[in-house]
């Protein structure tokens, strides 16, 4: 098998691309990359510290005081900010209703790539977002993008904050949510929500989580070398 094999996983959020792109890392044992939660992370940090992102000067400034780590446990992927642990944080409300447009500056997301990109270069990884078979794989082997209905996406993101204790937001807040999302991430300059050319289409709107597996197993396996 290639060492630095790169399966990228686009698509909408709360479409389950984390959910199969921690199952296909561990099925194939690669390393699951989660590229939302470093935006998310840089995006709890800018909140924390009062970063104005419309000032290129204090973003600047603040991405040279953040480090982020990936520790992975059980395929479930943890992220550190500055050493801190900040999974669950992350997911909250206050950072999606304010993710897009930090991972929308030009500044953020060519400070992130280069990450992800150092990422791929000598591991088999899975790595999930919204640019990553367009920008930052471009020649990706593998490419999906997935889509669903989005009522379904929002009662999925409703039920996952539910998990997590959080009670004090409606399913209503979170459709309008997703749906201001979807909006900001397919009309951004820079690096928009686009399906790739090559990119096969996942629309798990009807499908188990283990039927999404097995199809995309199924596309996988000609690259992989036994």
């Amino acid at each position: 098998m290639k060492k630095n094999l790169v399966i990228a996983i686009d698509g909408y959020s709360s479409c389950g691309k984390s959910t199969l792109a921690k199952a296909l890392a561990k099925k194939l044992g690669f390393i699951y990359v989660d590229s939302g939660a470093m935006y998310r992370a840089v995006t709890l940090y800018f909140l924390r510290n009062n970063i104005n992102v419309g000032d290129d000067a204090q973003v600047v400034d603040a991405l040279q005081h953040i480090e982020l780590n990936f520790h992975s446990r059980d395929y479930e992927s943890h992220i550190t900010l500055n050493g801190e642990e900040v999974s669950d944080e992350i997911r909250l409300m206050p950072v999606s209703e304010n993710v897009s447009e930090v991972s929308a500056h030009k500044i953020v997301r060519h400070e992130m790539v280069k990450q992800q990109q150092r990422m791929g270069k000598s591991k088999n990884i899975v790595m999930d977002g919204r640019d990553i078979g367009t920008t930052v794989f471009p020649d990706a082997p593998v490419k999906f993008f997935m889509t669903a209905d989005p009522k379904i996406r929002a009662e999925r993101r409703f039920k996952e904050l539910e998990s997590k204790g959080n009670n004090e937001t409606t399913l209503e807040e979170v459709f309008e949510n997703l749906a201001h999302r979807d909006y900001a991430d397919t009309t951004r300059k820079e690096s928009p929500l686009v399906r790739a050319d090559d990119a096969i289409i996942l629309d798990n709107t009807d499908l188990t989580q283990e039927e999404q597996l097995d199809f995309a197993l199924e596309k996988v396996n000609p690259f992989l070398v036994h």
